[in-house]
Protein backbone atom coordinates (compact mmCIF):
# COMPACT_ATOMS: atom_id res chain seq x y z
CA UNK A 1 0.00 0.00 0.00
CA UNK A 2 1.39 3.42 -1.05
CA UNK A 3 1.09 5.45 2.16
CA UNK A 4 0.50 9.19 1.87
CA UNK A 5 3.11 10.97 4.03
CA UNK A 6 2.23 13.62 6.61
CA UNK A 7 4.14 16.89 6.83
CA UNK A 8 6.36 15.85 9.73
CA UNK A 9 7.31 12.64 7.88
CA UNK A 10 9.01 14.51 5.01
CA UNK A 11 12.57 14.13 6.44
CA UNK A 12 12.08 10.33 6.36
CA UNK A 13 10.72 10.54 2.81
CA UNK A 14 13.75 12.54 1.67
CA UNK A 15 16.17 10.02 3.17
CA UNK A 16 14.27 7.16 1.52
CA UNK A 17 14.50 8.97 -1.83
CA UNK A 18 18.27 9.38 -1.45
CA UNK A 19 18.60 5.72 -0.48
CA UNK A 20 16.73 4.66 -3.61
CA UNK A 21 18.95 6.88 -5.76
CA UNK A 22 22.02 5.30 -4.17
CA UNK A 23 20.77 1.78 -4.89
CA UNK A 24 19.85 2.70 -8.47
CA UNK A 25 23.26 4.26 -9.09
CA UNK A 26 24.96 1.18 -7.61
CA UNK A 27 23.02 -1.17 -9.91
CA UNK A 28 23.46 0.91 -13.06
CA UNK A 29 27.21 1.39 -12.68
CA UNK A 30 28.02 -1.87 -10.87
CA UNK A 31 29.67 -0.03 -8.00
CA UNK A 32 29.63 -1.45 -4.48
CA UNK A 33 27.87 1.02 -2.18
CA UNK A 34 26.95 -1.56 0.45
CA UNK A 35 28.51 0.37 3.34
CA UNK A 36 26.81 3.62 2.26
CA UNK A 37 23.46 1.82 1.87
CA UNK A 38 23.72 0.30 5.36
CA UNK A 39 24.64 3.71 6.80
CA UNK A 40 21.65 5.34 5.07
CA UNK A 41 19.26 2.60 6.26
CA UNK A 42 20.51 3.08 9.81
CA UNK A 43 20.00 6.83 9.50
CA UNK A 44 16.43 6.28 8.25
CA UNK A 45 15.64 3.97 11.18
CA UNK A 46 17.12 6.43 13.68
CA UNK A 47 15.27 9.40 12.13
CA UNK A 48 11.97 7.50 12.08
CA UNK A 49 12.42 6.44 15.70
CA UNK A 50 13.37 9.96 16.77
CA UNK A 51 10.29 11.44 15.08
CA UNK A 52 7.80 8.88 16.36
CA UNK A 53 9.19 8.85 19.88
CA UNK A 54 8.67 12.61 20.15
CA UNK A 55 5.34 13.26 18.45
CA UNK A 56 3.41 16.33 19.55
CA UNK A 57 -0.29 16.15 20.40
CA UNK A 58 -1.18 17.82 17.08
CA UNK A 59 0.92 15.32 15.12
CA UNK A 60 -0.92 12.46 16.81
CA UNK A 61 -4.23 14.09 15.86
CA UNK A 62 -3.01 14.12 12.24
CA UNK A 63 -2.16 10.42 12.43
CA UNK A 64 -5.55 9.64 13.99
CA UNK A 65 -7.21 11.33 11.00
CA UNK A 66 -5.04 9.72 8.31
CA UNK A 67 -7.26 8.67 5.41
CA UNK A 68 -5.45 5.32 5.13
CA UNK A 69 -5.82 4.48 8.81
CA UNK A 70 -7.84 1.27 9.41
CA UNK A 71 -11.49 2.04 10.11
CA UNK A 72 -13.98 0.08 12.18
CA UNK A 73 -15.03 -2.36 9.44
CA UNK A 74 -11.36 -3.07 8.71
CA UNK A 75 -11.06 -4.34 12.29
CA UNK A 76 -14.30 -6.30 11.92
CA UNK A 77 -12.86 -8.23 8.96
CA UNK A 78 -9.56 -8.92 10.72
CA UNK A 79 -10.42 -9.38 14.42
CA UNK A 80 -13.92 -10.86 14.30
CA UNK A 81 -15.73 -13.75 12.67
CA UNK A 82 -19.40 -14.52 11.95
CA UNK A 83 -20.23 -10.82 11.48
CA UNK A 84 -23.95 -10.18 10.91
CA UNK A 85 -25.01 -6.54 10.58
CA UNK A 86 -28.31 -5.39 12.10
CA UNK A 87 -30.08 -2.37 10.61
CA UNK A 88 -32.40 0.40 11.73
CA UNK A 89 -33.48 2.01 15.00
CA UNK A 90 -37.17 1.00 14.55
CA UNK A 91 -38.13 4.69 14.80
CA UNK A 92 -36.73 6.61 11.84
CA UNK A 93 -34.16 4.82 9.70
CA UNK A 94 -30.78 3.14 9.32
CA UNK A 95 -27.70 5.27 9.96
CA UNK A 96 -24.77 4.13 7.77
CA UNK A 97 -22.32 6.01 10.01
CA UNK A 98 -23.11 3.62 12.88
CA UNK A 99 -22.90 -0.03 11.74
CA UNK A 100 -23.96 -2.47 14.47
CA UNK A 101 -24.29 -6.21 14.61
CA UNK A 102 -23.48 -9.63 16.01
CA UNK A 103 -20.01 -11.16 15.81
CA UNK A 104 -17.54 -13.48 17.45
CA UNK A 105 -14.05 -12.65 18.73
CA UNK A 106 -11.99 -15.66 19.69
CA UNK A 107 -14.34 -17.85 21.72
CA UNK A 108 -16.57 -14.93 22.70
CA UNK A 109 -19.88 -14.22 21.00
CA UNK A 110 -20.55 -10.50 21.23
CA UNK A 111 -22.37 -7.46 19.93
CA UNK A 112 -20.36 -4.74 18.17
CA UNK A 113 -21.39 -1.09 17.79
CA UNK A 114 -19.10 1.24 15.89
CA UNK A 115 -18.62 4.43 13.93
CA UNK A 116 -17.47 4.07 10.32
CA UNK A 117 -15.82 6.68 8.11
CA UNK A 118 -15.40 6.56 4.35
CA UNK A 119 -12.22 6.03 2.35
CA UNK A 120 -13.30 8.22 -0.60
CA UNK A 121 -15.82 10.98 -1.29
CA UNK A 122 -18.64 8.64 -2.30
CA UNK A 123 -18.27 6.46 0.80
CA UNK A 124 -17.79 9.49 3.07
CA UNK A 125 -21.10 10.91 1.86
CA UNK A 126 -22.74 7.52 2.50
CA UNK A 127 -21.17 7.27 5.98
CA UNK A 128 -21.62 11.00 6.69
CA UNK A 129 -17.89 11.26 7.46
CA UNK A 130 -18.36 9.07 10.53
CA UNK A 131 -20.76 11.57 12.14
CA UNK A 132 -23.86 9.71 13.32
CA UNK A 133 -27.42 11.01 13.39
CA UNK A 134 -29.77 10.42 16.36
CA UNK A 135 -31.04 7.23 14.71
CA UNK A 136 -27.48 5.89 14.79
CA UNK A 137 -27.31 6.18 18.57
CA UNK A 138 -30.81 4.73 18.92
CA UNK A 139 -29.83 1.81 16.71
CA UNK A 140 -26.72 1.24 18.84
CA UNK A 141 -28.84 1.22 21.99
CA UNK A 142 -31.36 -1.18 20.42
CA UNK A 143 -28.55 -3.59 19.57
CA UNK A 144 -27.00 -3.23 23.04
CA UNK A 145 -30.35 -4.16 24.57
CA UNK A 146 -30.31 -7.30 22.43
CA UNK A 147 -26.88 -8.04 23.94
CA UNK A 148 -28.31 -7.60 27.43
CA UNK A 149 -31.26 -9.86 26.64
CA UNK A 150 -28.99 -12.71 25.51
CA UNK A 151 -26.10 -12.10 27.93
CA UNK A 152 -23.58 -11.06 25.27
CA UNK A 153 -20.70 -8.64 25.92
CA UNK A 154 -20.72 -5.34 24.02
CA UNK A 155 -17.71 -4.03 22.09
CA UNK A 156 -17.69 -0.41 20.88
CA UNK A 157 -15.24 0.82 18.22
CA UNK A 158 -15.04 4.62 18.45
CA UNK A 159 -13.91 6.73 15.50
CA UNK A 160 -15.77 9.99 14.96
CA UNK A 161 -15.05 13.72 14.93
CA UNK A 162 -18.41 14.07 16.70
CA UNK A 163 -22.13 13.50 16.27
CA UNK A 164 -23.64 15.23 13.23
CA UNK A 165 -24.57 18.82 14.25
CA UNK A 166 -26.96 19.67 11.39
CA UNK A 167 -30.63 20.67 11.39
CA UNK A 168 -31.83 17.10 10.80
CA UNK A 169 -30.01 15.94 13.92
CA UNK A 170 -31.50 18.71 16.01
CA UNK A 171 -34.98 18.02 14.67
CA UNK A 172 -34.65 14.37 15.68
CA UNK A 173 -33.14 15.21 19.11
CA UNK A 174 -29.44 14.29 18.91
CA UNK A 175 -28.69 15.51 22.45
CA UNK A 176 -31.51 13.41 23.89
CA UNK A 177 -30.37 10.32 21.96
CA UNK A 178 -26.82 10.61 23.31
CA UNK A 179 -28.03 11.38 26.84
CA UNK A 180 -30.26 8.28 26.85
CA UNK A 181 -27.32 6.16 25.70
CA UNK A 182 -25.16 7.47 28.54
CA UNK A 183 -27.85 6.63 31.07
CA UNK A 184 -28.68 3.23 29.67
CA UNK A 185 -25.08 2.10 29.18
CA UNK A 186 -24.33 2.89 32.82
CA UNK A 187 -26.89 0.28 33.87
CA UNK A 188 -26.47 -2.26 31.05
CA UNK A 189 -26.14 -5.66 32.74
CA UNK A 190 -23.43 -7.08 30.45
CA UNK A 191 -19.70 -6.25 30.08
CA UNK A 192 -18.88 -3.30 27.81
CA UNK A 193 -15.45 -2.72 26.25
CA UNK A 194 -14.75 0.39 24.16
CA UNK A 195 -11.75 1.04 21.91
CA UNK A 196 -10.90 4.47 20.50
CA UNK A 197 -9.36 3.49 17.15
CA UNK A 198 -9.01 6.96 15.62
CA UNK A 199 -10.86 10.13 16.53
CA UNK A 200 -12.81 10.24 19.76
CA UNK A 201 -14.66 13.50 19.40
CA UNK A 202 -16.97 14.95 22.07
CA UNK A 203 -20.38 13.49 22.94
CA UNK A 204 -20.47 11.73 19.59
CA UNK A 205 -17.76 9.39 20.88
CA UNK A 206 -19.08 9.20 24.44
CA UNK A 207 -22.50 8.15 23.13
CA UNK A 208 -21.11 4.61 22.71
CA UNK A 209 -18.15 5.03 25.07
CA UNK A 210 -19.53 4.34 28.55
CA UNK A 211 -17.69 1.08 29.24
CA UNK A 212 -16.14 -1.12 31.91
CA UNK A 213 -12.84 -1.08 30.02
CA UNK A 214 -11.89 1.87 27.80
CA UNK A 215 -8.93 1.22 25.51
CA UNK A 216 -7.22 3.56 23.07
CA UNK A 217 -4.78 3.09 20.22
CA UNK A 218 -1.40 4.74 20.69
CA UNK A 219 -1.99 7.49 18.10
CA UNK A 220 -5.75 7.95 18.60
CA UNK A 221 -7.22 10.83 20.58
CA UNK A 222 -10.23 11.29 22.87
CA UNK A 223 -11.42 14.80 23.64
CA UNK A 224 -14.40 16.90 24.67
CA UNK A 225 -13.81 19.13 21.61
CA UNK A 226 -11.67 19.11 18.48
CA UNK A 227 -8.45 21.19 18.56
CA UNK A 228 -9.76 23.38 15.72
CA UNK A 229 -13.04 24.15 17.50
CA UNK A 230 -11.22 24.83 20.77
CA UNK A 231 -8.84 27.16 18.94
CA UNK A 232 -11.72 29.00 17.28
CA UNK A 233 -13.41 29.56 20.65
CA UNK A 234 -10.37 30.52 22.74
CA UNK A 235 -8.17 32.29 20.17
CA UNK A 236 -10.88 33.27 17.66
CA UNK A 237 -8.68 31.61 15.04
CA UNK A 238 -8.32 27.96 13.98
CA UNK A 239 -4.58 28.41 13.34
CA UNK A 240 -3.90 27.81 17.04
CA UNK A 241 -5.12 24.20 16.81
CA UNK A 242 -1.65 22.75 17.67
CA UNK A 243 -1.58 24.78 20.90
CA UNK A 244 -5.15 23.73 21.68
CA UNK A 245 -4.25 20.07 21.14
CA UNK A 246 -1.47 20.34 23.74
CA UNK A 247 -3.76 22.09 26.23
CA UNK A 248 -6.60 19.59 25.83
CA UNK A 249 -4.46 16.62 27.02
CA UNK A 250 -6.11 14.42 24.42
CA UNK A 251 -3.31 11.94 23.61
CA UNK A 252 -3.32 8.33 24.76
CA UNK A 253 -0.50 8.93 27.27
CA UNK A 254 -2.27 11.97 28.76
CA UNK A 255 -5.56 10.08 29.03
CA UNK A 256 -3.87 7.10 30.67
CA UNK A 257 -2.19 9.41 33.19
CA UNK A 258 -5.53 11.10 33.97
CA UNK A 259 -7.34 7.78 34.40
CA UNK A 260 -9.74 8.37 31.49
CA UNK A 261 -8.63 5.20 29.68
CA UNK A 262 -7.55 1.82 31.06
CA UNK A 263 -5.04 0.65 28.45
CA UNK A 264 -3.03 2.02 25.53
CA UNK A 265 -2.73 -0.35 22.56
CA UNK A 266 0.58 -0.17 20.69
CA UNK A 267 0.54 0.60 16.97
CA UNK A 268 3.02 -0.41 14.25
CA UNK A 269 5.90 2.07 13.95
CA UNK A 270 4.65 5.04 11.96
CA UNK A 271 0.99 4.47 12.81
CA UNK A 272 -1.74 1.89 12.25
CA UNK A 273 -2.15 3.05 8.62
CA UNK A 274 1.23 1.50 7.76
CA UNK A 275 0.24 -2.05 8.68
CA UNK A 276 -3.47 -2.82 9.01
CA UNK A 277 -2.92 -6.48 9.83
CA UNK A 278 -0.47 -5.85 12.68
CA UNK A 279 -2.64 -3.06 14.10
CA UNK A 280 -5.67 -5.38 14.02
CA UNK A 281 -3.67 -8.15 15.71
CA UNK A 282 -2.84 -5.77 18.58
CA UNK A 283 -6.46 -4.64 18.89
CA UNK A 284 -7.81 -8.20 18.78
CA UNK A 285 -5.37 -9.36 21.45
CA UNK A 286 -6.26 -6.41 23.73
CA UNK A 287 -9.99 -7.01 23.29
CA UNK A 288 -9.74 -10.72 24.14
CA UNK A 289 -7.57 -9.96 27.16
CA UNK A 290 -9.92 -7.30 28.53
CA UNK A 291 -13.01 -9.41 27.89
CA UNK A 292 -11.48 -12.12 30.06
CA UNK A 293 -10.88 -9.55 32.81
CA UNK A 294 -14.54 -8.59 33.12
CA UNK A 295 -16.16 -11.88 32.13
CA UNK A 296 -15.81 -13.45 35.59
CA UNK A 297 -17.49 -10.58 37.47
CA UNK A 298 -21.02 -10.93 38.77
CA UNK A 299 -23.57 -8.44 37.44
CA UNK A 300 -23.60 -6.52 40.73
CA UNK A 301 -19.78 -6.31 40.78
CA UNK A 302 -19.75 -5.20 37.14
CA UNK A 303 -22.24 -2.39 37.69
CA UNK A 304 -20.57 -1.20 40.90
CA UNK A 305 -17.11 -1.09 39.28
CA UNK A 306 -18.53 0.78 36.28
CA UNK A 307 -20.24 3.30 38.57
CA UNK A 308 -17.09 3.88 40.61
CA UNK A 309 -14.96 4.18 37.47
CA UNK A 310 -16.95 7.12 36.16
CA UNK A 311 -17.44 8.71 39.59
CA UNK A 312 -13.65 8.98 39.91
CA UNK A 313 -13.27 11.00 36.70
CA UNK A 314 -12.73 14.70 37.26
CA UNK A 315 -11.63 14.43 40.90
CA UNK A 316 -8.50 16.49 41.53
CA UNK A 317 -6.73 18.54 44.18
CA UNK A 318 -4.30 21.44 43.79
CA UNK A 319 -2.03 23.67 45.87
CA UNK A 320 -1.90 23.15 49.62
CA UNK A 321 -5.09 21.08 49.57
CA UNK A 322 -3.17 18.32 47.77
CA UNK A 323 -0.87 17.90 50.78
CA UNK A 324 -3.84 17.69 53.13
Amino acid sequence: MDVQPLDFEKPILELQRRLQELKTHSNEHEIDFEAEVESMETKIRDTRRDIYDNLSAWQRVQIARHIQRPFALDYISRCFTDWVELHGDRFFGDDKAMPCGLAKIGLHRCVVVMQQKGRDTKENVRRNFGCAYPEGYRKALRVMRIAEKFGLPVIALIDTPGAYPGIGSEERHIAEAIAVNLREMMSLRVPITAVVIGEGGSGGALGIGVADRVLILENAYYSVISPEACSAILWKDRRHAPEAAEALKLTADDLMRLGVVDEVIAEPEGGAHRDHDLAAAHVGSALRRNLERVKGLTTDELLEKRYQKFRRLGNFAEGEAAAV
